[in-house]
């Protein structure tokens, strides 16, 4: 595991368990998760752009999955 980097002085990334990256705002919220440093990145940044235009789905959806698996 690698030690947090602080991106663009909004968010931080980390490389978590099995290789995968993932990012966290500076409250702590997971953000995104990616196979690469560079992809969490680029997205974490599309996702932030895209949420202060407000262009992020408000509503939340839960349900429940029936029958034996």
């Amino acid at each position: 595991m690698t030690e947090k980097k602080l991106i663009d002085d909004c968010f931080y990334v980390e490389q978590k368990k099995y290789g995968l990256w993932a990012s966290k705002d500076l409250d702590g919220k997971g953000l995104v998760m990616s196979l690469t440093e560079e992809q969490c990145i680029s997205a974490t940044r599309f996702y932030l752009k895209r949420r202060q235009e407000g262009w992020i789905e408000t509503k939340k959806y839960e349900g429940e999955v029936g029958g034996k698996l």
